[in-house]
């Protein structure tokens, strides 16, 4: 593992590449066509991976566009209140809006409806890429959907190649969400691109069978990585647990089983805990069941950013319940 991934993760600077939005939920666990009230709370991948690094006790700053309206004042306040810094957020005018997610909290029949028309995240430019001064910072963090249109796919691989320059680790999670691109076969060609530009790379058996071209060779693709390229690659199987590749060594570790509300969150929380873990110093394989946990807390609570755990909460999870399943 080269050493200064971990030394940057380790000094908990993060520098989060991607979008903030809106997330509405019905309170009572109803169908949102039955809803009468909702619950309002802070989403979007990389705003809540940089809440969570921050309530574990790290530093975040998010990069990204927000429209000029109450749904983009509303997401700035909520990143002031998590203590996400939000200088490198630019409010835009025009047409595009921040993006609104309304899912249910529950996990039979669960739907969620994303408004993504014309986002106003796709907005980042490379000048406000260019504009971070990337020395203050100890690693960089982003998520696929980042890398869906234009601007923003040339602003985040600029980003990239920044970090890189000033010495900065690169961490990604491939959140492939397929209404966000243009197609599939465009996907595939960019994510494997910024999968090979990444030292940590986090994404489940559906996401790397993806940028592999067939779900049966994911595995094969983490690994693939894992040799060449990055340093840590988390190929995440849901229920079945994890495979953590190092260089050739390959960790699979458990889940914390939980009663869960709903699907939503738990990528976002095991991404924050892993590296809150790693920043720790504590071994990989711990660091990965942190983050296994961080994502079990998520998935047992109503809201996302909301649910994430400080450590106090993650230690007390961690001592209360009894043990992940078996690898």
């Amino acid at each position: 593992m080269a050493d200064h991934v971990l030394s940057g993760i380790r000094d908990g600077r993060f520098i989060v590449v991607g979008r903030v939005g809106m997330d509405l939920s019905p309170v009572d666990r109803s169908r949102t066509e039955d809803a009468t009230e909702m619950m309002v709370a802070m989403g979007g991948s990389s705003a809540n991976i940089a809440a969570g690094l921050v309530k574990l006790g790290l530093s975040a700053d998010l990069v990204t566009c927000v429209s000029d309206d109450a749904v983009g004042r509303y997401c700035l306040n909520q990143l002031d209140d998590y203590g996400v810094g939000r200088t490198h957020v630019r409010i835009i005018q025009g047409e595009e809006r921040t993006s609104l997610a309304v899912y249910e909290t529950r996990v039979e029949d669960h739907q969620s409806v994303i408004y993504r028309n014309n986002a106003a995240d796709f907005q980042m430019s490379l000048q406000d890429v260019e504009a971070v001064d990337y020395s203050a910072f100890s690693a960089l963090i982003t998520a696929g959907t980042v890398f869906a249109a234009e601007p923003s796919r040339s602003a985040a691989f600029r980003a990239f190649e920044l970090a890189r320059e000033a010495g900065l680790p690169i961490i990604f999670d491939v959140d492939y969400r397929p209404y966000s691109w243009p197609s599939p076969e465009v996907a595939a060609d960019v994510l494997s691109r910024a999968g090979a530009l990444s030292d940590v790379i986090v994404g489940n058996d559906e996401e790397f069978g993806f940028m592999a071209g067939d779900f049966s060779q994911g595995l094969g693709k983490a690994r693939e990585l894992a040799a060449s390229t990055a340093s840590i690659v988390v190929y995440k199987m849901g229920p079945e647990g994890a495979v953590t590749f190092t260089g050739d060594t390959e960790t699979r570790t458990g889940i914390y089983k939980v009663e869960a509300v709903k699907p939503t969150g738990a990528g976002d929380s095991f991404m924050a805990g892993l590296l809150a873990g790693l920043a720790e110093d504590r071994p990989l394989k711990e660091a990965v069941l942190r983050g296994s946990a961080c994502a079990s807390i998520v998935v047992a609570q109503p809201g996302c950013a909301p649910a994430m755990p400080d450590t106090d909460t993650l230690d007390l999870f961690l001592t209360e319940h009894p043990g992940p399943t078996a690898a």
